[in-house]
């Protein structure tokens, strides 16, 4: 079997697998929208028990996260990742039908636990498909604006589901999800066989790739420390909101409106920020500058404190572009960085250690900026602009050592970075 697919297969593939992310994305969009209400209003279950649940099933997919990516280094990755998918709908239609805190913890440790495995599965699996580390990573981008319109669309579906505030309507929602779930699995079972590059002779074996991102200090430097740039969405999501109502005299609106425009910045310009991280040094300065515009967003909020009117409104406008500029080049860093410092026959396994690590930011981010602000008010965006920087400033040297190390790496790997001068490049627009 020849080790990648036909250009034209491939980009086909990756087409497909757009599509599909499109679509389960109006079903997450929709869900994210309803889930509180949901589970307390329909459900009956109470605040706790919610947050038990959820704390427990993302304690559970940082765990899961590598050993289910790897099962994608042993097997087709597009046949595992159907297999998530498929189990992930079922956790979502169980939950029409669950009742009690101890079911309802064990569903959402099912759908929420599996979530960072499937999308290390589906960085992999694009890897796969795409040897050129640039091309991958501006597949990735058009899934992730395919995905940010999907939100889009499912989030006006939530709102009508909110007007209503019937149980019937809740319901709905859900079942709209599973079926959304199923036409991403539809797509995924359409995927041609994606081959699994054989381990190297004499290389660590197969069943040894989980252990090899473990042991392979330098990358998981890498991607731990470019993660913590991943605070920049608990700061729009959490910071900014608590901050407009709580710290200023500006409209609550105001933080929706930054959504909105983020929402499109991201749409408009995550793909063109593919084209500035070919190399790991482009990567690592390009996340330099991204922490730095991402620090200075905080220290212009920092300086709204107690103020509203005009002048206060378009200081957090410039904020939130800097913001969109710093995430939008996090993100295309980010993704670089994973694919072009990984084993190129383990990646399951090392896309499932970064999903890991920016997951595990991601079950602070919240809590660290609703401490910050409520206890030091605007030292708490300081606080965070001084993360940000250091973060920033962390990814290049953590860079540079990972390629000292790689020699090493990719020793035990038969596949090198060959570029796609004989095969050729899939056309991803076509």
């Amino acid at each position: 079997m020849r080790d990648v697919l036909e250009p034209q297969a491939a980009a086909t593939a990756l087409r497909r697998l757009l599509w599909g992310r499109a679509v389960s994305a109006v079903g997450d969009g929709l869900w994210f929208t309803v889930w509180a209400l949901y589970f307390t209003g329909v459900l009956g279950m109470s605040g706790t028990a919610v947050g038990a649940g959820m704390g427990v099933a993302a304690a559970a997919g940082l765990v899961a996260a590598v050993p289910l990516g790897a099962l994608g280094d042993r097997y087709d990755p597009a046949r595992v990742l159907l297999a998530l998918t498929v189990a992930r709908a079922a956790a979502m239609a169980a939950y029409l039908v669950v009742d009690g805190v101890v079911a309802f913890v064990a569903v959402t440790v099912a759908f929420v636990g599996l979530a960072n495995g499937s999308s290390a599965l589906r960085t992999a699996l694009v890897a796969a498909l795409v040897e050129d580390n640039a091309a991958r990573v501006r597949a990735l981008s058009a899934q992730r604006v395919a995905q940010h319109a999907g939100i889009a669309v499912g989030a006006g579906l939530g709102a009508l589901v909110l007007a209503v505030d019937e149980p019937g309507a809740y319901r709905l929602a859900v079942a709209a999800n599973v079926a959304s779930y199923l036409v991403l699995a539809a797509l995924t079972a359409t995927l041609p066989a994606v081959p699994v590059p054989a381990p190297a002779a004499g290389g660590p074996a197969r069943a040894a790739g989980m252990q090899a991102v473990l042991r392979d200090r330098a990358y998981l430097l890498v991607v731990g420390v470019t993660a913590v740039l991943s605070l920049c969405w608990a700061m729009l999501s959490t910071g900014l909101p608590l901050w407009v109502a709580g710290s200023t005299q500006l409209p609550l609106a105001l933080s929706g409106a930054v959504v909105v425009l983020s929402s499109v910045g991201i749409a408009v310009l995550q793909i063109p920020a593919a084209r500035v991280v070919r190399t790991p040094a482009q990567s690592a300065r390009t996340a330099l500058a991204s922490g730095m515009a991402l620090a200075v967003s905080c220290l212009l909020l920092a300086s709204t404190a107690s103020r509203g009117g005009p002048g206060a409104g378009a200081v957090v406008v410039l904020a939130a572009l800097l913001h969109i500029a710093g995430e939008v080049g996090y993100v295309a860093a980010a993704w670089s960085l994973s694919v072009s410092l990984m084993r190129e026959d383990a990646r399951g396994a090392y896309q499932g250690a970064a999903e890991s690590a920016t997951a595990a930011v991601q079950v602070f981010g919240p809590g660290f900026f609703t401490l910050a602000l409520g206890s030091l008010g605007a030292g708490g965006w300081v606080l965070g602009a001084a993360v940000f920087a250091l973060a920033g400033l962390g990814v290049r040297p953590a860079t540079r050592r990972a390629e000292r190390t790689r020699a090493a790496v990719f020793a035990a790997t038969p596949q090198l970075r060959r570029g796609l001068s004989a095969a050729g490049e899939p056309n991803l627009e076509a």
